[in-house]
């Protein structure tokens, strides 16, 4: 039985591959005429998926993140021209593809609102913004200059926008080893969780500050103080506003008998959020963390019979999201490693971004594990990489460059678990 089973997954992986669209895209099939251009598009989500889900899969099965399984196999699928094998090669460059990832990041960063808790932000305290602070300044500076070091040659933008990429912390990472164990309730981990979530909220001010700067071609002190005013402003009335009407849109929404409404009005709230963000210089993703951060049960406190708005979210965020993070990997170019300088690169955001770090633990009272906090706020995880591919999107990031951001947040990811585990087991 389990040899027939073998046989026919086998028969329909060489289905996949006999029939991939090789080196053309949904866009090239449309314009030569293809009966059906969606054609491409699918067989490119079939890949990616399955690659996210067995990527997945195999680093759980490890007591890794799954995200790293998703990452790898994407950089695996990325990467097979080198042994000759071309099927995937139009995933690097497919318009609906992208679409697609960019999409899974907005819904990304709203569930990343959606479990973070204002009120909950607010009671961490002083110790939690003191870490915060430290774990943004630190590594900002310390990527900056290890892009001066490596990259003499690039421009300003280049060394802020490297430096910005080691800002942020995985919350969700941290969070994990920590209920894993049981030690959510210690003071460190209080401590963490909340600087993790202003590390990212101070990730996307300082992202916007950068972008703003990029597009507009200034540095001065006048344009700073303008996009940073913009961006704080835009999070304050998005939060203010949003709040305050979040109820009475969730009250006349659950007037309609229609079924789904709870689950598209938080999407049109999320989208209209991101929408805002972009029209006023700021990225999407600022927009779509406000609207999860503004969006709480009790606005929809009137529907009856529905699930949480993150249940709902779930399965769109398991379809969306693994799309962006195996396109990442896809996106890294192997070759691009044959270069030692790559690979000093690679080394030294991976030395600043641990030891960026490792200063967190420093700005609390000694009562506390200062060791075990700067461990907690190493992994960078999925902010690191929209950063990264922002990046990339704006033209200040090389091939190159990206490739060792990429195998920085890796290494980072892959380290801090074990050590974390290590670390609280001796506590």
């Amino acid at each position: 039985m389990k040899t027939k089973k073998l046989v026919f997954l086998m028969l329909w992986l060489a289905l996949i591959f006999l029939t991939a669209p090789v080196g053309v895209s949904a866009t090239e099939q449309h314009e030569v005429g293809h009966a059906d251009p969606i054609a491409p598009v699918l067989y490119g989500l079939i890949v990616i998926l399955l690659a996210a889900k067995l990527g997945g899969e195999v680093f759980e099965r490890f007591k890794q993140p799954s995200v790293l399984g998703e990452l790898i196999f994407g950089v695996l699928l990325g990467n097979l021209a080198l042994a000759n094998i071309n099927f995937f090669d139009f995933l690097r460059t497919d318009d609906f593809i992208d679409i697609f990832a960019r999409v899974g990041v907005i819904i990304l960063l709203f569930e990343v609102g959606l479990e973070s808790d204002l009120k909950e932000m607010k009671q961490v305290g002083i110790p939690s913004l003191l870490v915060a602070i430290a774990g943004v300044i630190a590594p900002l500076i310390l990527g900056y200059m290890v892009s001066r070091w490596f990259l003499p040659a690039a421009g300003t933008n280049t060394h802020l926008f490297i430096g910005a990429t080691l800002c942020a912390t995985s919350v969700g990472i941290t969070a994990r080893v920590f209920k894993d164990l049981g030690k959510l309730g210690i003071p460190e981990a209080r401590i963490v969780l909340g600087a993790a979530v202003i590390d990212d909220v101070l990730g996307l001010i300082i992202l916007a500050i950068i972008s703003g700067i990029i597009n507009t071609g200034s540095i001065g002190l006048l344009s700073i103080s303008w996009v940073t005013l913009k961006a704080i402003l835009f999070l304050v009335l998005a939060i203010g506003i949003g709040t305050y009407s979040a109820s009475t849109i969730g009250k006349y929404a659950a007037m309609m008998q229609v079924k789904g409404v709870k689950t598209i009005v938080a999407l049109i709230f999320a989208f209209v959020l991101s929408y805002l963000a972009d029209s006023v210089g700021l990225s999407t993703i600022v927009g779509a963390f406000a609207a999860g951060l503004i969006l709480e049960e009790g606005h929809f406190e009137n529907f009856r019979g529905d699930l949480e708005v993150r249940e709902l979210i779930k399965p769109i965020s398991y379809f969306l999201v693994p799309i962006f993070f195996v396109l990442i990997g896809i996106q890294v170019r192997l070759e691009t490693f044959a270069d030692v300088s790559v690979l000093g690169i690679a080394a030294g955001l991976t030395l600043a971004a641990i030891v960026g770090k490792q200063v967190c633990g420093l700005t609390v009272k000694k009562e506390y594990n200062r060791f075990l906090i700067g461990l907690a706020m190493i992994p960078r995880g999925e902010v690191g990489l929209i950063f990264a591919s922002i990046g990339k999107v704006l033209g200040v990031l090389s091939e190159a460059v990206f490739s060792a951001i990429v195998i920085m947040v890796i290494v980072t990811t892959l380290v801090t678990p074990p050590v974390l585990k290590f670390s609280l087991k001796e506590k």
